[in-house]
Order: C-alpha cells, then sequence, then structure tokens
C-alpha cells in the first residue's frame, strides 16, 4: 500500500510539470524575433536562395543539382569538359538569383503577412490573400530549384550522372565517405 501511495503522490506532483511541458510552446524563442513566423534558418535560406529540400524530388531521381555538380567538380570527383563546366555555373547562377528575387519576395509577404496579426488588423479575406501569395511563391521557388536540376541533367551524360549519384552515396557503388544531403 506504501509503495501506491508513494507511486500516486509522485505521479500528482510530476502532472503540473509534465502539463507545462505540453504547454510551453516550441516557438518561445521566436517571440522577440523580427518576423516571427519563420525561424533564423529559414529567413537566411530564403535569403541566400537556399534549396532547402525543394528538388528532392529530382536529386533522388537521378537529376543532379547544380550546386553539387559544382562542388563535386571543385572537389576533383567529378570531371566535366570546360564547356559543361561554364553551362553547369550559368545555371547555378541563374537559379540563385532568382531564387534570392523570390526568397525577398516571400520575406517581404510573410512580414505583411505578420504586420496583420501584429495589428489585430487581418481579415478572413486578407488572410486568404496573402496565404495564397507566399504558397504561390513558394511554388515558384520549388519551379526554380526543381528546373536548375533540369538544366543541369541535360548538360551531363549518363556516366557523369551515374558518378554523381555514387559521390551522393545515392547508389551502391557510393564512397564510404559521402553522404547524401538535402539540401538541394
Amino acid at each position: 500500500m506504501r509503495t501506491v501511495i508513494v507511486l500516486a503522490v509522485a505521479l500528482g506532483l510530476g502532472g503540473p510539470a509534465l502539463a507545462e511541458d505540453v504547454l510551453t510552446s516550441p516557438y518561445r524563442q521566436q517571440a522577440a524575433a523580427g518576423l516571427r513566423g519563420l525561424n533564423q534558418s529559414e529567413i537566411s535560406e530564403l535569403e541566400a536562395g537556399a534549396g532547402m529540400g525543394m528538388a528532392r524530388a529530382a536529386e533522388l531521381n537521378g537529376y543532379p543539382g547544380p550546386r553539387h555538380v559544382l562542388d563535386a567538380v571543385a572537389a576533383g570527383k567529378l570531371t566535366v569538359s570546360a564547356e559543361q563546366l561554364r553551362r553547369i555555373q550559368q545555371v547555378f547562377d541563374q537559379m540563385q538569383q532568382d531564387a534570392q528575387r523570390l526568397g525577398a519576395s516571400i520575406l517581404e509577404q510573410e512580414r505583411q503577412l505578420e504586420a496583420g496579426f501584429s495589428a489585430a488588423s487581418i481579415t478572413p479575406d486578407v488572410l486568404s490573400s496573402r496565404v495564397a501569395r507566399i504558397a504561390a511563391l513558394r511554388g515558384e521557388l520549388r519551379t526554380i530549384h526543381l528546373s536548375a536540376h533540369l538544366a543541369t541533367r541535360a548538360i551531363l551524360s549518363e556516366a557523369q550522372v551515374v558518378r554523381y549519384n555514387e559521390l551522393r552515396g545515392y547508389t551502391q557503388g557510393a564512397d564510404e565517405h559521402q553522404h547524401p544531403h538535402h539540401q538541394h
């Protein structure tokens, strides 16, 4: 009986602490941030034009990312011709430029959405419009990244794509030291 009482007291005392953990927001660190709807990593990635995993459908199905191809070439792990290198760099530069432009637009739309909530002036129609605009911009951003993978694949030979997949760790012949990255 004593064990039951000790257990009941322990559970009773643990209840409030457990409830506090459930109620404590994982976003509490962002409460004082300038743009509260996104974390700093998301903001940085949008500003940089980073892939943010948006092109995984291409990457994991044999459509190399231009940034990763350039990295592999620079590391001496993937051989390409000077013309291929020039074209892949061009694809990357255009993707980067377009992604940064769209990232800035997404951040501006997120700021406007947050401003409506902050001013307590948001209406259901404005909410719907702003969220739809953000979703459309994110769709455009994903298209930019996926298109860059499509263009990069068209520049490379089949053997280069096979080697790229090995380097990224997607095939059984993959280098032991390489691990797939799902950034782009």
